[in-house]
C-alpha cells in the first residue's frame, strides 16, 4: 500500500511540473533572461546597432549627474506623494460607503469598479478633453456655475502635476473592491459586542473596522506606491513631459533614452536604480508596518 501510494504521489509530482512547465520556460525566457540581460547592458554603451561595448559604471555617474534625471525623478516623487494618499484614502471612503445598506448596491460598486478596466490611453484622452483649458467640462463648470476661469491644467507648469494627481482617481475601483472584501471579513460578532457596549458608529470604525482592515491598507499604499513610480502612458499621450519637463515622470525619460535615443545600456541602469529606488522603499514600508497593521495571530 505504502508503494502504490509513493508511486502515485510521484506521478501527482511529474504532473504538476509538467502542466506548470510552460509557466516555468516563459519566466525564464521572457521574463528572468531580460532581467539578467539589462542588468548587464546597464554598465554598457549599446545602441542596438552595433555590439554593447562594456563601460563599467559611467551610465552611473552620467546618470547622477544629468539635470533631467534629477528632474525627472522629482516630478516622479512629487506625483507619488500625492496620487498615493488621494488613492488609497478616496478607495477606503468609497469603500465604507458602499458597504452599507445602500439602494442598488451592487449597481452603484459595479459602476465605481468599471473605469479600472478601461485602457490607459483611452483614459488619458478622456481626461486631457476633461480636463482642457479651453472647452473642458471643469473649466466649463468653473466659468457658468462660479464665473471664474478654470487653471491650464495640463499646460501649465504649475497645474500639471495636480492634473495628473486628480487624474489618478480613476484608478480608485481597483483598491476600493480589495477594501469591501477585508471589510465584509470582519465578524459581526464584534460590532454587535461594541453596539451592546455603547459605542458609536465612528468609534466601532476606529477601533474595529480600521485595525482589522490594516493588512489590506497596508496591501493597497504598496501596491499604489510601486504602480505610481511607473507612470508613463498619461504624460506620453497628453503631455509629453511638457510644459518645460513639469510632466516629465521617470519611466517617460527612461522611455526615450531607451526608444528614442536607442541609448539602450543607460536606459537599462535608469531602469535599474529604479528598482532599487521601489525596492528600498517597499522594504522601509514592511519595517514601519509593524507599529501600526494589526495581524489576527498576533497577541
Amino acid at each position: 500500500m505504502g508503494v502504490k501510494r509513493g508511486k502515485l504521489a510521484r506521478q501527482e509530482i511529474r504532473a504538476f511540473y509538467l502542466f506548470l512547465s510552460p509557466w516555468i520556460i516563459g519566466m525564464i525566457l521572457f521574463t528572468g533572461g531580460p532581467l539578467i540581460a539589462s542588468l548587464l547592458l546597464g554598465f554598457t554603451s549599446y545602441d542596438i546597432v552595433k555590439p554593447p561595448v562594456w563601460c563599467g559604471f559611467s551610465n552611473y555617474k552620467e546618470i547622477f549627474s544629468d539635470k533631467i534625471f534629477i528632474k525627472s525623478l522629482e516630478v516622479t516623487v512629487k506625483y507619488v506623494m500625492g496620487a498615493v494618499p488621494l488613492t488609497v484614502i478616496g478607495a477606503l471612503i468609497l469603500a465604507t460607503i458602499l458597504n452599507q445598506k445602500v439602494y442598488g448596491l451592487s449597481i452603484w460598486r459595479t459602476i465605481y469598479y468599471l473605469p479600472v478596466v478601461t485602457t490607459g490611453v483611452a483614459v488619458a484622452l478622456l481626461w486631457s478633453w476633461v480636463l482642457n483649458p479651453d472647452f473642458g467640462i471643469v473649466n466649463t463648470l468653473l466659468q457658468r456655475l462660479f464665473g471664474i476661469r478654470g487653471p491650464e491644467w495640463f499646460y501649465s507648469e504649475k497645474w500639471a502635476i495636480p492634473s495628473f494627481i486628480l487624474m489618478s482617481i480613476w484608478g480608485v475601483g481597483g483598491p476600493m473592491l480589495i477594501y469591501l472584501g477585508g471589510m465584509q471579513g470582519i465578524p459581526t460578532q464584534l460590532y454587535e459586542a461594541a453596539e451592546i457596549d455603547g459605542a458609536s458608529w465612528w468609534q466601532s470604525y476606529i477601533h474595529i473596522t480600521l485595525p482589522l482592515i490594516s493588512p489590506v491598507i497596508f496591501y493597497n499604499v504598496v501596491t499604489a506606491m510601486i504602480g505610481t513610480f511607473q507612470v508613463f502612458i498619461p504624460a506620453f499621450i497628453i503631455t509629453q513631459g511638457g510644459p518645460n519637463y513639469a510632466s516629465y515622470f521617470y519611466v517617460l525619460n527612461l522611455f526615450r533614452h531607451a526608444f528614442q535615443y536607442y541609448h539602450m545600456g543607460y536606459a537599462s541602469a535608469l531602469a535599474w536604480i529604479l528598482f532599487v529606488l521601489v525596492l528600498v522603499l517597499t522594504v522601509i514600508a514592511f519595517r514601519i508596518s509593524k507599529y501600526w497593521v494589526y495581524y489576527e495571530e498576533q497577541r
